[in-house]
């Protein structure tokens, strides 16, 4: 099977790369004449990174052959492409580049019936997506000094894009490079149509003919809708009434902690188990960073759902209940199950790409909410929330002795989202309510506050 067929699949979880891949090559090449245009020394947080490759022989040889493996891989493809980033010096120039944008939507199709075509909501994982699938990819971002540098780095791109200069994508069109604006009625109505489309246990309560400001809280007299920033869009609030909560005063209903598709659900979940193997079973250990309140979860349950690019992006209680303990664990960023690689020299499911899923339970930049629910049927529960790639600022708003009701906000991944996990305690019997068949191709979000399960 041919290796593009593995990236494209790849892209298609979340819809945070656009499906066609040469979307992507089109996107690598303006980025590169960006740079050229707009030359700049590295900001100090990339050049501590290039010292940091540069003063480790080891590490230097895994990166340079990571992008020298992807680059070869390429090459045996149909992509129309220039050879950018061959290596670490011009991925660090492009990577640069990019701490000065913001992530566009792009749509594809002749003029007068154009359609999204999807966003590069991963600009700098755009530009890994291949090295990262390799074998010295995964030596790379596994670790730990890579990631702490990647995480000062992410932090500096963060700040830009809570200023107003990264807005210019919400209302700047650029036909020629199928770029269209985040607030164009095109845009505008893909977002409508991800938010109509989800499914939930109560009838759809986004009437016929609603309209943005209809469903998002904003300002359709100003021309950025009242958004301040980037980021300020893109963790935009539902109306109220919107995404109702089910059952508000039933403690035997749980509902659903984000706007999310269903990945799974395991039973008898292991405390240490091997995660980074093919399998990919849960370590719940790993996932909740070895806390003391871990062990009591062993044999119990994980519900794990996914996150779309045009997703809510804000956490909620799923149960009514008090706040234990929370904390953020800081994990990688591009790593991913070596299993699950694009590339199989002896073929495998064109999926697999996809499916590192529960492997980031136990490696990404996560957050960590215990809940001792009110009903003793749950008793002490855990929502985590898990970032992936660039969507790794995990901002939890409460704190240990908050009394939450199912519904009430609990924190927002910024710059997008990607799984989250509900783990609960052997013994509690859940009766998870079916919408759809959960997995990768789960077409539909189900609602963040509807019902998922019920105490039996």
């Amino acid at each position: 099977m041919e290796a593009t067929t593995f990236i494209k699949a790849k892209q298609l979880l979340g819809n945070w790369l656009p499906q066609d891949p040469q979307i992507i090559e089109n996107w690598t090449l303006k980025i590169k004449e960006f740079t050229k245009k707009n030359p700049s020394p590295l900001i100090p947080e990339i050049a501590e990174f290039q010292n940091l490759v540069y003063s480790d022989p080891v590490l230097y040889a895994n990166v340079q052959g990571m992008f020298a493996e992807a680059h070869f891989l390429k090459q045996n493809t149909p992509l129309q492409w220039e050879p950018e980033p061959v290596n670490f010096e011009d991925f660090l120039v492009l990577l640069n580049g990019i701490m000065q944008t913001a992530p566009e939507a792009y749509q594809t199709g002749a003029p007068g019936n154009q359609t999204p075509a999807g966003m590069i909501g991963f600009p700098i994982n755009a530009l890994l997506a291949w090295p990262m699938a390799t074998n010295f990819g995964y030596d790379v971002f596994s670790n730990a000094l890579v990631n702490q540098q990647l995480k000062k780095i992410l932090n500096y791109w963060s700040k830009f894009l809570t200023t107003e200069d990264s807005r210019y994508v919400l209302i700047e069109n650029d036909p020629s490079e199928n770029v269209i604006a985040w607030l164009s009625e095109l845009a505008q109505s893909e977002m409508m149509d991800v938010a109509k489309g989800a499914l939930g246990l109560e009838p759809n309560p986004i009437p016929v003919g609603a309209t943005f400001s209809d469903v998002f809280q904003s300002d359709p007299s100003d021309v950025y809708y009242g958004f301040k920033s980037w980021d300020d869009f893109f963790t935009r609030l539902f109306c109220p009434d919107v995404r109702p909560v089910t059952a508000p005063d039933d403690d035997s209903i749980i509902v659903n902690a984000c706007e999310s598709a269903p990945l799974q659900v395991a039973k008898n979940v292991a405390l240490s188990d091997q995660f980074w193997l093919k399998g990919q079973p849960y370590s719940l250990e790993n996932m909740l960073n070895f806390d003391e309140l871990a062990p009591q979860f062993e044999g119990g349950t994980v519900y794990q759902a996914f996150l779309s690019a045009l997703s809510y992006h804000r956490w909620h209680s799923p149960v009514n209940g008090r706040i234990v303990k929370t904390a953020i664990v800081n994990g990688s960023y591009y790593l991913e199950n070596l299993y699950q690689g694009f590339y199989n020299p002896e073929g495998a499911d064109s999926s697999a790409p996809n499916n590192s899923q529960p492997f980031l339970t136990a490696v990404a930049t996560r957050a960590v909410i215990f809940i001792e629910a009110d009903n003793p049927a749950i008793g002490l529960m855990c929502v985590m929330p898990v970032g992936m790639a660039e969507v790794s600022s995990c901002q939890i708003k409460v704190k240990a002795g908050d009394i939450v009701k199912k519904g009430d906000e609990l924190g927002m991944f910024h710059f997008g989202g990607s799984t989250h996990c509900l783990i609960f305690r052997p013994g509690v019997n859940l009766d998870f309510t079916t919408y759809e068949t959960p997995g990768l191709s789960a077409p539909n979000n189900i609602r963040v506050n509807t019902q998922i399960a019920k105490v039996v």
